[in-house]
């Protein structure tokens, strides 16, 4: 004869037991929050565990200030954050086309503050004189010359080393007629024109249309 395998329900806990359990639970999830989470990622230490396990350095190594909000209405300046350069207006464009006759000359300059970038390209329908320089603001005299090979075309960046009034001085060589055109777009203020007559055109710039 066989004996019948008996099979035993496993007892349940009770409410008493399972209140036990999560109190402690919530206990222990408290303990790690105030001593390892918050000092490790909020520099938040109140038991001072945190700083006795060297968890707090761990907040301050990732927590980085805030850039400084950029003033309204600057001078141009960017403000530098790593690798960005920031301003507080957007960047304008500029499109000018100068035709120069024989053995004339023009001078065309914007003014940038220091640290001030734009891009610029420009194309002449023969090869000319070409000196791409600036002139201090608070020394008109002092000329700083960037570039004086003699192009046809040129394109690039620039950022300018000191305050002032930077551009290109360009002379037509030949006994015809030749056609320069700029395209340029940057943080700049107004542009001015020196002619070869000693005519000096002021040019208001916008930012570009949406």
């Amino acid at each position: 004869m066989t004996t019948p395998i008996q099979t035993q329900t496993p007892e349940l806990p009770s409410k008493r037991q399972l209140l036990i359990t999560t109190v402690a639970a919530l206990l222990v999830a408290m303990i790690i929050l105030v001593t390892t989470v918050l000092p490790a990622e909020y520099g938040v230490d109140p038991t001072g565990a945190g700083d006795a396990l060297g968890l707090t350095v761990m907040s301050h190594a990732v927590k980085q200030p805030p850039p400084e909000p950029l003033p309204a209405g600057s001078d141009l300046k960017p403000t530098v954050v790593g690798p960005i350069g920031q301003y507080s207006v957007p960047f304008k464009v500029d499109r000018e086309t100068f035709t120069l006759g024989p053995y004339d000359y023009v001078e065309y300059k914007y003014q940038l503050v220091e640290g001030g970038q734009m891009v610029f390209s420009w194309k002449a329908s023969e090869p000319v004189i070409n000196d791409f320089h600036g002139e201090l603001n608070a020394d008109p005299d002092k000329v700083t010359s960037f570039d004086k090979a003699n192009w046809q075309e040129a394109h690039g960046t620039f950022t300018a080393p000191f305050t002032g009034i930077h551009g290109w001085y360009w002379e037509n060589p030949t006994g015809k007629p030749i056609t320069v055109t700029l395209q340029t777009s940057g943080f700049y203020g107004n542009a001015i024109e020196f002619r070869s007559d000693k005519t000096r055109v002021p040019h208001e710039l916008a930012a570009p249309k949406e």
